[in-house]
């Protein structure tokens, strides 16, 4: 409260003192690289998308198993969305798969760290290098998530985060974009403001056609102060974590995540359901016991923007299948140790009721 009172006493809101401060505390998080703040995630990817070249004519590989915004940003600088399968256990982009992709367009890949699980960079970064692809990370929830002990955003090429109302670092909204070392943050940050360049004569130039996408002070104040309690966040989450995997019943059919305990940062908490419950019950029962529960995501290529591209049922079985069976349990920075052995138990009388389909 105390660094968002001091910004409104400034009467500096936007593009003051406390977004460069946030910057300077996301880049030594980030072991040095350049960091700027944007919006959201969704312009950081776009902005991304747009440093490294890709337009019209241009195909970008990324997995159907996201939030929309994933594969809109391809469609929003021009180019062709090619989505790949994900793999079952992980619910991640499968990059073996990926590597049988032949199709010549192909100029970036955007793998998604779904529920804050890294995809495994050595083999991303492996195939990228073998097929001169550019590599936008989608680390959107990932924040506090490592790969082979080293913190996602720290190595790489460009990383987007987010600092929206639910991730584990918020701001309330925004995001921010890592760059590679060869990109001119200039350039970046006349993407991220319309373009622009103001003289010294308080006149400007506009040499890009840039986005409305600068974050705002009283924003990056709050997520400078969150940052700071990322480590904090990140073990409560993991101890909240092993307390589901202990507790959720084992005798209903429900299908876990992966227990990735060195890597992920818990985001999200997602089980399977079985095939054969009626997902929309069990959401309701659970909500009539004063449960919440969340679906995180339905498969993009099902949505009526994509399949009037030519995407259609059956494309993508495995990240179909989950897409209809999955729900994320509470997971949040506020939730007690109580309050999730209080879900196991409402899960287990549900389940115990259970309407199948």
């Amino acid at each position: 409260m105390g660094a968002v009172t001091k910004v409104l006493r400034s009467g500096w809101l936007t593009g003051g003192a406390e977004v460069q401060a946030f910057e300077k505390a996301l880049s030594l998080y980030c072991s040095g690289r350049t960091v700027r703040t944007m919006a959201s995630a969704t312009a950081a990817l776009e902005i991304a998308l747009r440093l490294a070249g890709i337009g019209p004519g241009d195909a970008v590989l990324t997995t159907p198993l996201t939030w929309v915004a994933t594969a809109n940003v391809i469609l929003a600088v021009g180019a062709r969305p090619v989505f790949v399968d994900v793999c079952r256990s992980t619910r991640l982009i499968d990059v073996n798969a990926a590597a049988k992709c032949q199709d010549a367009a192909v100029r970036a890949i955007i793998p998604v760290d779904l529920a804050g699980l890294p995809v495994n960079r050595a083999t991303l970064y492996t195939l990228a290098a073998a097929r001169g692809w550019r590599v936008v990370e989608d680390a959107a929830q990932s924040l506090g998530a490592s790969w082979d002990s080293i913190p996602v955003g720290s190595v790489g090429d460009f990383v987007a985060f987010s600092f929206q109302a639910t991730k584990n670092v918020t701001a309330g909204e925004g995001g921010a974009l890592v760059l590679p070392e060869d990109i001119d943050p200039g350039l970046c940050e006349r993407w991220r403001l319309q373009g622009v360049v103001r003289d010294s004569d308080g006149g400007y130039d506009a040499d890009v056609p840039g986005l409305k996408a600068n974050l705002g002070d009283i924003a990056a104040a709050i997520g400078r102060i969150q940052l700071g309690k990322l480590e904090q966040i990140t073990q409560h989450r993991k101890k909240l974590a092993r307390i589901y995997f202990e507790y959720l019943p084992s005798n209903f059919g429900l299908e876990l995540p992966v227990m990735d305990f060195q890597n992920a940062n818990w985001h999200l908490f997602q089980v399977l359901l079985p095939p054969e419950l009626d997902r929309g019950w069990f959401i309701r029962a659970m909500r009539d016991i004063g449960v919440g529960i969340g679906v995180h995501y339905p498969a993009v290529h099902l949505t009526t923007l994509y399949r009037r591209l030519g995407y259609a049922p059956g494309d993508f079985p495995i990240a179909e299948m989950i897409g209809r069976q999955t729900v994320s349990l509470p997971m949040f920075n506020a939730i007690t140790e109580g309050d999730i052995l209080h879900v196991c138990d409402a899960i287990k009388k549900v389940l115990s009721q259970r309407k199948f389909l």
